[in-house]
């Protein structure tokens, strides 16, 4: 665990530890899509100049290019400071969350959207330290709330689940409309 006092230091004004690797970052993935805009983008001939397809994407990408490498230059030139490499890893923890998402999307046409949500909200629970009796009890209301609002009162169309399939045919029309 991160003392207070290293933490508030890593992100005082003025601290940027992990800037120049955010700038590489941010300056390669703007070349990347550059480099990849000529396989993207059509480029027909004859009408106006700036009226062609790949004009406009162009100009944005190559102020993206050009600004990131104004960005990495400063980066450069600034001095050093300590802590790049915490600031970087706290960035690498925080796509633990983009992952959790993405197994949550990739469950829902498999187990369909309440078991689903279910689950997720009580792993993140779990996960989030907030793994008490009644704290779990109100992640699960919560979900199921969220669930029937979706489904029941809103009606947003979301896939069931495979699972649903082998439930009997009354419950089954009941969690394919409602839940």
């Amino acid at each position: 665990m991160v003392k207070y006092r290293t933490y508030k230091a890593l992100f005082q004004r003025n601290r940027r530890p992990g800037d120049i690797v955010f700038a590489w970052i941010f300056l390669g993935f703007s070349l990347f899509l550059l480099w990849h805009l000529p396989s993207q983008t059509a480029a027909p001939s004859g009408g106006k100049f700036v009226a062609q397809p790949r004009f406009w994407p162009a100009v944005s990408l190559g102020g993206m290019a050009f600004f990131a490498a104004l960005h990495l230059l400063g980066s450069m030139v600034s001095e050093r400071l300590e802590g790049r490499g915490r600031e970087v890893l706290t960035w690498v923890r925080a796509l633990e969350f983009a992952a959790w998402f993405i197994g949550y999307a990739l469950a829902v046409p498999y187990l369909g959207y309440l078991p689903s949500t279910l689950i997720v909200v009580l792993l993140m629970l779990v996960r989030l330290g907030h793994a008490r009796r009644a704290t779990l009890a109100w992640g699960a209301v919560a979900a199921i709330a969220i669930v029937v609002l979706f489904r029941a009162v809103l009606q947003v169309k979301l896939p069931s689940g495979a699972i649903y399939d082998v439930l009997p045919d009354g419950l089954r029309q009941i969690m394919l409309i409602y839940l």
